[in-house]
């Protein structure tokens, strides 16, 4: 197997590869990303037994924050790496860092430790996250990768689903360090897959790194992200701290784009952007993919648990009404897409179920069975399906191979911030609900109590929380839904430009009377 990385103006076509030595290949990059996947949530199951060894109680929202402030602010430094110095190594490069910082993290004595190393670990989960769908769109041209979709959305639905269900069960039987250290065999087995199997040559370029660029990106992403991390629950929104972070991030994203105007190798070329449309339109459907991931992965098993009573050790299932469809609709609008050349209508059906099964996800109470709950998390999950990998394609789509990992980068880095973000605004929605609901004595210094300590609660107390949860999840679905409702005018902008067949030019946009004519049988 051979592809290029270089720019396809002086490249060949890579020669024919069979799909059995794609699906090898592929194979070794998705485990990483199951690995970098998997870890966020195994440890946030296991947060409370590391609190309880380590201590250090007031520190514990860092051993997140780090890890997401390393990932989102090295995502697009490892992207444009990947562009110069070649995919392959550098992805490699990640999957060390994060093995390390993983063993580390294992073996870390006292919380600041702890939050040092999962920062260590999250600077390899962004060159993990960048590379994946860089080297996806080195080895599969976009026309031929629909046959693949499946597996990424295979991935990303287990890595949902399995992670707490895996970390539950490793905190119980081996011990909260164990959540880390089980990423060493992974990733050593990782390591040897991709070098065997990932043939990709070498490259290397000669050109400068814009460093003023680099660190002019890290602060406006760290203020971002910190912004959305604190914002509404360690810090209020109106408060200076966050809003003078907001404030940074705005001026940072001036500088950044006047930067990257004037840099020789600039960090996120401004030609992603502006050479078609499309990457913009794919870049905001995919911030709002992560928006309704990371809400519907948070929430929709709190409401299950408190409302509905379903048992905590159960909270990995409950989300497979809403990530069967994603498999499943990505399997299909995949085999449609490399039949066809045709994808515009994906992500226009996929952002009306978002919006539609998220509305009636807001109609959610006290009474609402699981049964109809799992109805609306299906509709959610087949608008995510028909959106969520197809957009990512589109995006690639539309730029040239040289600029594959900074687009790649952008797009994961989108996806991050999107996440990001909507858990501020729906834990700042949620906690405004309870707090303004629950009679006094349902909470408890912000902890939901479980399903045992409800059931000793006086009746009218209790059901005064249940009602408060349930219209905290009402605001937080109502918000998504008419987030998903803009987000379905930028898919309809979506122009439809053929399909790249191998690496080469960025797809150009139609003139108007092509794009309205019919397609040649």
């Amino acid at each position: 197997m051979s592809v290029s990385d270089t720019p396809p103006s002086s490249s060949p076509a890579p020669p024919e590869t069979t799909p059995r030595g794609v699906r090898l290949a592929l194979l070794g990059v998705l485990l990483a990303m199951l690995l970098s996947m998997l870890d966020s949530t195994i440890v946030g199951t296991a947060m409370p037994t590391i609190v309880g060894d380590l201590g250090g109680l007031e520190h514990i929202s860092w051993v997140v924050t780090a890890y997401t402030l390393a990932t989102a602010a090295s995502t697009p430094v490892w992207g444009k790496f990947g562009d110069l110095y070649g995919r392959k190594h550098m992805y490699l490069i990640a999957v060390v860092v994060f093995v390390l910082g993983s063993a580390l993290s294992g073996a870390a004595h006292t919380m600041t430790q702890l939050i040092v190393f999962r920062a260590l670990q999250g600077l390899g989960a962004g060159g993990i996250g960048a590379g994946a769908f860089a080297l996806i769109a080195s080895l599969v041209p976009p026309r031929e990768r629909g046959r693949y979709q499946g597996m990424t959305a295979s991935i990303m639905a287990i890595g949902t689903i399995g992670g707490p269900l895996l970390g539950g069960f490793i905190t119980g039987h081996f011990g909260w360090r164990w959540a880390f250290f089980i990423n060493l065999p992974l990733g050593i087995l990782t390591l040897v897959w991709c070098q065997l199997m990932l043939r990709l040559p070498a490259t290397r370029a000669k050109a400068r790194i814009d460093w003023p660029g680099i660190a002019v990106m890290t602060t406006t992403v760290c203020a971002l992200t910190l912004a959305a991390t604190w914002a509404g629950s360690t810090y209020a929104w109106a408060s200076w701290r966050i809003l003078g972070l907001f404030a940074v991030a705005v001026v940072g994203v001036a500088a950044f784009v006047a930067r990257q105007r004037r840099a020789v190798e600039p960090l996120m070329p401004s030609r992603i952007f502006t050479g078609h449309r499309n990457f913009s339109l794919a870049s905001s459907l995919i911030l709002v993919g992560g928006v309704v991931m990371f809400g519907c992965s948070l929430y929709l098993p709190l409401y299950q648990q408190t409302v509905q009573g379903v048992s905590a050790s159960r909270s990995g299932l409950l989300l497979l009404p809403l990530m069967i469809p994603v498999v499943i609709m990505s399997q299909i609008g995949g085999k449609v897409m490399s039949a066809t050349g045709r994808y515009r209508i994906f992500p226009i059906v996929g952002t009306v179920c978002m919006a539609v099964g998220l509305f009636l996800l807001a109609t959610m109470d006290t009474t609402t069975s699981r049964a109809a709950t799992g109805c609306f998390m299906a509709l959610v999950g087949t608008g995510m399906g028909c959106q969520m990998q197809m957009v990512t394609t589109i995006a690639q789509n539309s730029v040239e191979m040289r600029d594959m990992g900074a687009a790649s980068a952008s797009v994961t880095l989108f996806r991050t911030i999107g996440g990001s973000l909507g858990v501020a605004v729906f834990g700042s929605l949620f906690t405004a609900a309870v707090r303004g609901h629950a009679p006094a004595g349902a909470e408890t210094g912000g902890a939901r109590p479980d399903p045992a300590a409800l059931a000793r609660l006086p009746e009218p107390v209790r059901d005064g929380y249940l009602h408060a949860v349930a219209t905290g999840t009402q605001r937080i679905f109502l918000t998504a839904a008419v987030v998903c409702a803009v987000a379905f005018v930028a898919a309809l902008c979506v122009q439809e430009v053929p399909l790249r067949g191998r690496p080469g030019p960025a797809a150009q946009p139609h003139r108007p009377e092509e794009a309205a004519a019919p397609a040649a049988p």
